[in-house]
């Protein structure tokens, strides 16, 4: 692994990238980070089972797309914000009859903020439609396959084939919060000091071994495991 101010790099094979990636996922969880980022973070990070091509690619295009805007947040389709632009145009005219001028500008307002919401709504719809086959067919051909927020930044390139025939690839991922870098740079350290062998998380089938045994499949610990000296 190659340390840098852009971040921790690792050269090497699929097998090596997947536990690139497992490491620094320990690491970021054993400095008691958590929440939203880190799930969205242990989402996306390539597994053994995975295709760069195929599952990596489509969850880039995923986490790359247009967020929400305040309609979609709010849980209102374009549509529910015109029928309620159309309601507060009403009121403002029911106001105006009543010679409530103030209240009529409020509604007026209210309701041009309404037909606002539903255009930003339609319109981050209409872009997602071509997110994903714009990205996966045309952007990462150009491009590494990548992921951002505000706990990691992370790329992966596939590279010429190795000298033992296997695919090679560059997984650079980078902290984005210096005093965690530092602590996650000292969480890999000591992987590299303690740990032989780094036991790669699989998807595991279990419902054969249920019907042969009769018996429940023990349940997996969360996150990689590891031998140690």
């Amino acid at each position: 692994m190659e340390e840098s101010i852009s971040g921790f790099k690792l050269r090497g094979s699929w097998g090596d990238i997947v536990e690139h990636g497992e490491r620094i996922t320990q690491a970021l969880r054993e400095a008691d980070v958590s929440g939203t980022a880190f799930e969205e973070w242990d989402e996306w990070r390539p597994k053994s089972h995975e295709r760069l091509g195929e599952d990596v690619a489509e969850k880039t295009a995923e986490q790359a797309h247009v967020s929400e805007g305040k309609g979609e947040q709010a849980g209102e389709s374009p549509d529910d914000d015109l029928r309620t632009a159309g309601e507060k145009l009403t009121e403002s005219y029911e106001k105006l009859e009543k010679d409530d001028t103030e209240g009529a500008m409020d509604r007026w307002q209210d309701s041009v903020n309404y037909v606002a919401r539903a255009a930003d709504s339609a319109s981050r719809k209409a872009i997602r439609k071509v997110e994903d086959t714009v990205y996966q067919r045309v952007m990462t051909q150009l491009a590494p396959y990548y992921f951002d927020n505000d706990l990691v930044s992370a790329n992966i390139q596939q590279t010429s084939r190795m000298e033992d025939g296997e695919e090679g690839f560059i997984f650079e991922v980078n902290v984005n919060d210096d005093e965690l870098k530092e602590s996650v740079s000292a969480l890999l350290s000591t992987y590299e000091d303690e740990i032989d062998r780094w036991h790669v998380d699989v998807e595991k089938t279990t419902e054969t071994v249920e019907a042969a045994e009769g018996v429940e499949a023990p349940k997996q610990d969360d996150g990689p495991r590891a031998d140690t000296t």
